[in-house]
């Protein structure tokens, strides 16, 4: 067995809960933090054993692959600057913040040849990816609906929403880049709506704090996605799919706080999930076992970038939605967006 060194670049809440999923994996022997924020770093590395930098450029010359999870307008900077020394990447989304910065960073991952993974972690969730084998096994037969909920269980900070992007570039963005992954085919239409609901906040920032999308694909399938940000119960996410075959979901279990008013049906437990960490735990830690083993080419990288593309354009296909009151075709978001100028830092 060949053990890696893997750097990890940003220790917030999520890159410090990457770097502890690494130290479990037996093929990761050295791990090397770097945080730009001044002294992180160093108390992570002391926790976990590992080195600690005080320069990206310093870990990008000794590392086998990063884990980019520093603040999301650094991105296309940081995954250049990997893609450059030949560093294989897992970045957290988004991997740019405007559709025509994306455009263009995906065809310098793509040009350089070298692995970059992006951090959407509904598609290592072992439930998820078991759906995904039933369905391009045609297990479910013709898929018919998707039914997708997400509901946080408290509101985030009121003092990160103007930063956010909003309810579908924030919350939804994760089934807006797995129901059509699921299904295998590209969206054709988009609606969305939304209320504010459970603060005024929301609307001081100009979002939604409820939101529902409907999304038709080429075949004819439907999807119907909700997500809110709060439900008291605990949070909640889950997917349907219903097929010509049988039915599945992923996300129902004893955790899920949902309780059946039917005598024998399920009751929301004590346990519920207070946040996606705890949710998608599973998933996080597949994500990394998955990363290494991309990184030594033993497989295939199942989140590239081009992916991550069709679901900005999808959130912002719903943005519009939203604010217009109409369906909107994708296609045209992109073509529109594609031939506006990129924003991202180079």
């Amino acid at each position: 067995m060949n053990l890696m060194r893997i750097g990890v670049a940003g220790v917030g809440r999520i890159g410090a809960m990457h770097a502890r999923n690494l130290t479990s994996l037996e093929t990761v022997d050295e791990l090397v933090l770097f945080d730009p924020q001044p002294g992180r770093a160093d108390a992570l590395a002391k926790e976990l054993g590992a080195e600690a930098v005080d320069d990206p450029e310093a870990l990008l010359g000794t590392v086998d692959g990063v884990v980019v999870a520093t603040p999301t307008d650094t991105h296309p900077q940081m995954v250049r600057r990997t893609v450059a020394a030949g560093v294989p990447t897992l970045c957290e989304k988004p991997i740019a913040s405007d559709i025509a910065g994306m455009i263009a960073l995906i065809a310098d991952v793509e040009a350089s040849g070298v692995p970059v993974l992006v951090g959407f972690q509904r598609r290592f969730d072992p439930a998820v990816t078991e759906l995904k084998r039933r369905l391009d096994a045609g297990e479910m037969g013709t898929p018919y609906l998707v039914r997708a909920v997400g509901q946080d269980a408290a509101p985030p900070d009121f003092g990160y929403l103007p930063a956010s992007g909003g309810i579908f570039r924030d919350l939804l963005i994760h089934d807006l880049d797995a129901v059509p992954w699921l299904l295998g085919e590209p969206v054709v239409e988009v609606f969305a709506s939304g209320s504010v609901l459970v603060d005024e906040a929301f609307a001081k920032a100009d979002d939604v704090d409820n939101a529902v999308v409907v999304l038709r694909f080429g075949s004819g399938a439907h999807a119907v996605l909700t997500g809110g940000r709060h439900d008291p119960a605990g949070y909640d996410h889950r997917i349907e799919v219903l097929g010509s075959a049988q039915s599945l979901t992923v996300g129902l279990d004893p955790r899920t706080p949902l309780t059946s008013l039917e005598a024998d049906g399920p009751q929301a437990g004590p346990d519920a999930y207070p946040g996606f960490p705890e949710r998608f735990a599973r998933a996080y830690g597949n994500e990394m076992r998955v990363f290494v083993e991309v990184v030594a080419g033993r497989m295939a990288n199942p989140s590239p970038v081009r992916d991550s593309l069709a679901s900005l354009v999808l959130a912002d296909a719903c943005e519009r939605s939203r604010r217009e009151g109409r369906a909107i075709e994708p296609a045209a978001v992109l073509a529109a967006a594609s031939a506006a100028p990129a924003t991202e830092v180079a």
